[in-house]
């Protein structure tokens, strides 16, 4: 990826850079899009933004201030907190809830508390017409990866038919172990894709991080068009450090997202950075550079 941040790359950014400060005011520590002066929307790409990268933003001013930039979705929310953004108009394009990163769905001893949750969720997002419900693998805690790919397939055969019969999807998260989740088992997209090919149902797919990928494999490009029939969602993440997504750091997010879109994927890309500098005007930024 390293090889793609010549001189066009970085034009491009600081082109986007421009055109977002240009369209918010800042004010104290909270930046507002103002909506006659912001830019035009090319919304190939259906965008959302991780709600717990700005806690310290009351939800609903995030929602408000995120649907004035164009974003569709607020991720990885608890129904409860759908309930407050649905009424601003936003989505929840992943619905968080089956259980922890580190204890799901490799432990056979998790596998009722997991189906439990996940028939719940998928029961509210199924009502809300919400598409998809996160759940992890698991750490290992000195698990064979083979025998944690059978408990999660066992685990998950549990309750994919009623998310089949719902049409909600499941989707796993890939995470780096490397960094953030040490001893995390899902870390590899060539195990999830494993595991897809083991439930065998279009209801269960693979959130691709493409931070955490980045951090454990690489080739991001390639991966993503390679696995495309088994991704349900996209996270984004500058790397190294997960902050904002421009030339800082080593990806190139316009490539990515025009990737995506030759794949023909209708779903939602993410932001899931931690931004540094003012977080508003970073996540205007970060929609513009994947508004391609």
């Amino acid at each position: 990826m390293s090889e793609n941040t010549g001189p066009s790359r970085r034009d491009a950014i600081k082109t986007a850079a421009a055109g977002v400060l240009g369209a918010l005011s800042v004010s104290g520590a909270t930046a507002r899009a103002d909506d006659k002066e912001a830019p035009k929307v090319k919304g190939n790409i259906k965008q959302s933004v991780c709600r717990w990268c700005y806690n310290k933003i009351p939800l609903e001013t995030l929602a408000t201030e995120a649907k004035k930039m164009g974003f569709k979705s607020i991720d990885l929310l608890s129904p409860d907190e759908y309930l407050k953004v649905k009424p601003l108009g936003l989505t929840c394009a992943m619905i968080s809830g089956i259980s922890s990163i580190s204890d799901c769905l490799n432990r056979k001893d998790q596998h009722e508390r997991c189906e439990a949750l996940a028939r719940k969720l998928i029961d509210f997002a199924a009502a809300e017409g919400l598409p998809n419900v996160i759940c992890f693998s698991g750490n290992r805690k000195g698990m064979a990866d083979d025998e944690g790919l059978e408990n999660c397939a066992v685990g998950i055969e549990r309750f994919i038919k009623y998310a089949e019969e719902k049409k909600v999807t499941i989707a796993m998260e890939l995470l780096n172990s490397k960094v953030n989740h040490p001893d995390y088992m899902c870390d590899h997209t060539a195990w999830g894709v494993k595991l897809c090919k083991r439930v065998g149902s279009e209801r269960f797919k693979l959130l691709y991080d493409i931070y955490h990928m980045q951090i454990m494999e690489g080739d991001v490009i390639a991966t993503l068009k390679a696995n495309k029939d088994y991704i349900a969602h996209y996270h984004t993440g500058g790397v190294p450090g997960r902050a904002e997504i421009d030339d800082s750091q080593e990806l190139n997010y316009p490539a990515i997202m025009k990737a995506i879109l030759e794949t023909g994927y209708q779903g939602y890309v993410a932001q899931e950075f931690i931004p540094k500098r003012e977080p508003l005007v970073s996540l205007q930024q970060s929609f513009t550079i994947c508004d391609v």
